[in-house]
């Protein structure tokens, strides 16, 4: 971020004041919030916007010129979904008696003071607002439980039927294809660079980039046949949870992108994805379901699905970067500092499990010997791609009416690790698996399979459910293997009964994995720390051209 201009120094002193606003409207108390762009100046039933001399690359208001253009380009896009709460945009000035006073722009322009007289220069805009009730903001209604399905419908309504007129084609069709999905991802992923380890781990940034690049050259077709009819649209650019209230029986949307028009001209699928991922940031998952649902049905948009999750994994990354700029700002105290930090991690893990998601139904199975990672790594999958995992260690024991927890240590083929048992076992796990699959979800089975029939039984379950289907085989250094067979053994809430004297016996066992197609089998080394593997697995599933989901 780099600041040339400055805001006036007594900017703030003054519209703190009540004193200066106008007679009939005059607040009794002045309260002040701060954005990373903007000083908001919650006046009592007004609010005036003043623009903060910030450069960030994609907006640029160090010139005064620069703060009253997007003063008034704020002011006349706004009054498209809430045109009665945005009134004008007034000037601050210099006053007779040195001080700073609010004049209307007529009253300034063209300028009327005389050369070099000082009364009436204009040293700053604000755009001046009528005050929405709080109290009625989507958000305090949502966390207050006076908000559900109905009220995401009508949102929802209200946003179809404003992407319905809005402006398309031309320029906005130019400044909003494929080429801007390109760039912005881009420009993210170079403004977030100053973050990584402040806000975002390296290796979930470098994921986060290339996903986005892989989907948009994989989903090409689809993003130009969507500018060609004409999905791209004039948005509001900024619909979140903060910026809707429910006033008067009405949907009220405020406070849209005045500053740039790559990020306002933009697949309708990409608003729509910004309020559903705001509302699964604030744990409204089930409400982003319906409001995205309620939208596809008002808009007749049956593609939208393909696409939410991409936009919502950039609209996550967007939040992450814009919030994290506030710990840049050098007017913003240390705490809120570290609330940002906070917040913008979160924003970046979300956009993690976003771009992990299977864009189909998918089966996933590990195979290799015990100790190898198997379980560590299908629970971390798990967890970012939203998998049912299934564990033949719990399976087994569930059939027999063991406690998962309770150990038995057999020998290697013996007691409930018979064949007869193995048989049962896998195809239990297969019905458990199928029934995930055919319910639309994802699913891993968690075990050795170290038998060529049980995988080809598990491809052939997947292939029937119209699922893809990939094998992690899990592969260690025999040394770190022992080490972890040695630990295991000592765990009592492990379900798994593997130990360092059937290893051998097991590997001796264990068919090699060369029945599988090369995009259907990923070798996994998991010697290296967790987090590692899993997401180096998840790019390989989910980025490029060889193995994997894409």
């Amino acid at each position: 971020m780099s600041t040339v201009a400055k805001t006036d120094e007594r900017l703030v002193e003054a519209l703190l004041s009540p004193s200066m606003y106008p007679r009939g409207g005059r607040p009794s108390v002045v309260e002040l919030v701060q954005t990373h762009i903007s000083y908001v100046f919650l006046a009592g039933d007004y609010v005036y916007k003043v623009k903060k001399p910030v450069d960030f690359g994609f907006l640029d208001f160090r010139t005064l010129e620069a703060r009253r253009f997007y003063c008034i380009e704020e002011l006349e896009l706004n009054r498209r979904l809430a045109p009665d709460f945005y009134l004008e945009v007034v000037a601050v000035c210099e006053g007779a008696d040195g001080g700073l006073e609010l004049r209307t722009l007529e009253a300034v322009e063209p300028p009327g003071p005389a050369a070099g007289s000082a009364a009436g220069l204009v040293v700053e805009y604000a755009v001046k607002m009528r005050r929405l009730p709080e109290d009625r903001m989507l958000k305090h209604l949502l966390a207050r439980g006076e908000a559900g399905s109905p009220e995401m419908e009508a949102v929802a309504s209200t946003l179809a039927a404003f992407h319905a007129r809005a402006e398309t084609g031309g320029e906005i069709d130019r400044v909003g294809g494929v080429d801007c999905i390109v760039e912005n991802n881009e420009e993210n992923s170079r403004q977030t660079e100053p973050y990584v380890g402040r806000t975002v781990r390296r290796t979930v940034h470098e994921f986060l980039h290339a996903y986005a690049a892989d989907f948009v050259r994989r989903r090409l077709p689809l993003l130009e046949r969507r500018v060609a009819e004409h999905r791209v649209r004039d948005c509001h650019g900024d619909v979140h949870l903060e910026h809707i209230c429910l006033v008067g029986g009405r949907v009220v949307i405020f406070d849209c992108i005045e500053f740039n028009t790559r990020f306002r001209y933009s697949d309708v699928a990409s608003e729509v994805a910004f309020l559903a991922m705001d509302l699964d940031y604030n744990g409204y998952t089930e409400l982003a379901r319906t409001f995205a649902e309620a939208y596809k049905r008002a808009s007749g948009d049956a593609e939208l699905a393909l696409l939410l999750d991409f936009y919502k994994c950039y609209r996550a990354f967007v939040r992450a970067k814009v919030v994290g700029f506030r710990l840049d700002d050098p007017g913003i105290p240390p705490q809120e500092k570290e609330e940002a930090a906070a917040s913008a991690a979160r924003y970046f893990e979300l956009a993690l499990r976003y771009a992990a998601v299977p864009e189909r139904p998918t089966l996933l199975i590990t195979a290799g010997l015990m100790g190898t990672g198997k379980s560590v790594l299908a629970q971390g999958l798990a967890e970012l791609m939203g998998l049912v995992v299934i564990r033949t260690d719990v399976v087994r024991k569930e059939l027999l009416g063991i406690d998962p927890a309770e150990h038995h240590f057999e020998d290697f083929g013996g007691g409930i690790y018979s064949p007869e048992v193995t048989e049962r076992t896998y195809e239990r796990s297969f019905e458990l698996a199928g029934e995930v699959l055919r319910g639309g979800g994802s699913a891993l089975i968690d075990a050795s399979f170290s038998r060529r029939e049980h995988r080809l039984g598990a491809r052939a379950m997947a292939e029937r459910a119209d699922a893809h289907f990939v094998v992690l085989e899990c592969v260690c250094p025999e040394e770190v293997v022992r080490e972890r067979l040695e630990q295991r053994r000592a765990d009592k809430g492990e379900a798994s009964d593997g130990r360092v004297e059937l290893y051998a016996e097991q590997k001796e066992a264990f068919e090699p994995v060369t029945e599988q197609p090369a995009e259907s089998h990923i070798e996994v080394d998991c010697a290296a720390p967790a987090e590692t593997v899993v997401l180096d697995t998840l790019k390989r599933l989910r980025v490029g051209d060889g193995a994997g989901l894409s």
